[in-house]
């Protein structure tokens, strides 16, 4: 049985503080003002390396680990997870889980295929999802008691005890999937989503319209029941983007900048934005919210694409927020 809570999260836009969108101070008040508020149980940081320079995920959240308490903090997704080497990262990230004191929730994924980026760490496109899968597969050995025989396509380990361990036991690893095409009669999709039941913590999406998100939640459930997983903890996570104005126009030109910026080679579509984006005045983007609730999302992550992150963040507690949890 499946019945978890709604969990709010703020996404934080650490690519923003390069193009003018906003600032280090502004990102760093936006995450304590988002615990504060009681509204958001997480804080997130977006993750690449070349592909879409950004301040770095792992010391933007090592930073917040300082100037918060209470929320986790996680990427979403680390774009970079196949291009990391194992034991670099299984060190990095237990040294964060120390210092939030258990806060740190790993979004992983396969990252986007960039050439240049990937010819820069001597990869190819063909590796990231094997890369992904023994990545996990090698964290979750070098996380646990014991030393660590590893032989694989990729990397070898003989007796390593690789310290430190994360206090979480386990330390939860979500995967995202954000497929442009439909699940039927894809199976390029139905491998993507039982990775996620088979390595996963949690599945994150971003622009997915409810429909298509139904049957994918609904394969994935099919999957976990045939290897006899119980998913009533696992949590189902959607990015999404949003802008509170009454002047619907400015918020529509306020958030097509923002993805110009933020996806120069590659901006979303009006389809994907469609589903994607919740803009206009408070009652307006309480409809999409909820829609996300209604199709299955536990763990709402939003990201506002407005320029003054902190006003942003006030509306939506303050106006946004009774909306949804109290729809007229």
């Amino acid at each position: 049985m499946r019945d978890l809570p709604t969990r709010w999260g703020l996404s934080l836009p650490n690519r923003g503080v390069l193009f003018g969108l906003t600032t280090v101070e502004d990102l760093f008040a936006s995450a304590t003002l988002a615990e504060e508020s009681g509204a958001f149980e997480s804080v997130w940081v977006g993750d690449s390396f070349i592909h879409k320079p950004r301040l770095d995920s792992i010391v933007m959240l090592s930073n917040l680990a300082a100037r918060t308490e209470r929320v986790r903090l996680g990427t979403i997704c680390m774009a970079t997870f196949p291009l990391r080497h194992p034991v670099e990262l299984a060190i990095q990230w237990a040294s964060l889980d120390h210092v939030s004191g258990g806060r740190a929730v790993l979004g992983a994924c396969i990252g986007g295929g960039h050439e240049p980026e990937l010819r820069a760490f001597g990869q190819t496109s063909r590796e990231r999802a094997p890369r992904l899968e023994e990545g996990i597969a090698l964290l979750r050995a070098l996380w646990s008691d014991g030393k660590v025989h590893h032989q694989g396509r990729f990397y070898t380990l003989e007796d390593y005890d690789i310290l430190p361990k994360p206090v979480q036991r386990p330390c939860p690893i979500w995967i995202a999937v954000n497929p442009r095409r439909p699940l039927e009669g894809s199976p390029l999709v139905e491998r993507a989503l039982e990775r996620v039941i088979r390595l996963g913590d949690g599945y994150m999406t971003d622009a997915v319209a409810p429909d298509e998100f139904r049957r994918r939640w609904d394969f994935m459930q099919r999957v976990a029941q045939r290897q006899g997983r119980d998913l009533g903890g696992f949590e189902t996570c959607i990015h999404g983007m949003i802008n509170i104005n009454e002047d619907k126009r400015v918020a529509y030109e306020e958030s097509k900048h923002y993805f110009q910026e933020y996806y120069p080679l590659a901006p979303p579509s009006e389809e994907v934005i469609r589903t994607w984006l919740a803009y206009g005045a408070p009652e307006e983007c309480a409809v999409l919210l909820r829609e996300w609730l209604d199709m299955g999302i536990s763990t709402p992550v939003l990201r506002f694409t407005g320029p003054d992150q902190l006003a942003q963040i006030r509306r939506f507690v303050e106006e946004v927020l009774p909306l949804v949890s109290c729809p007229t």
